[in-house]
């Protein structure tokens, strides 16, 4: 298994064109999505991360992209670092790809220094 961190971000102008109560909804299925990882064991300790090497995750149009490096400035803000556990960048890009987070804006992916 190898460690990686995922960044989320999330994109302010949606945050604010939503109403309180899909906020507080959007906030429960974050929970309840890291409360999975919790019980799945994808969760790791804090390491130091490889700034060299980067991936961002974006759900378009209900599919994933996939670009590389970290996210570029804008109106999207770093709200949650996440650090996990999987085989291989593949499968830390699925287990990204369906966390509530990445609905609000990009995921970065990292791989954390052994």
């Amino acid at each position: 298994m190898m460690e990686y961190v995922l960044l989320a971000y999330r994109d302010e102008k949606r945050w604010q064109a939503m109403s309180a109560g899909e906020r507080v909804a959007f906030e429960e299925a974050c929970q309840a999505s890291e409360q999975d990882l919790i019980h799945s064991h994808h969760l790791t300790d804090v390491k130091g991360l490889q700034n060299n090497t980067a991936l961002t995750l974006r759900i378009v149009n209900g599919k994933v992209s996939l670009s590389d490096g970290p996210v570029a400035g804008g109106q999207e803000r770093l709200i949650q670092l996440l650090f996990i556990q999987a085989r291989d960048l593949n499968a830390a890009i699925q287990i990204a790809s369906k966390m509530p987070q990445a609905r609000a804006g990009p995921i970065e992916v990292r791989p954390v220094e052994e």
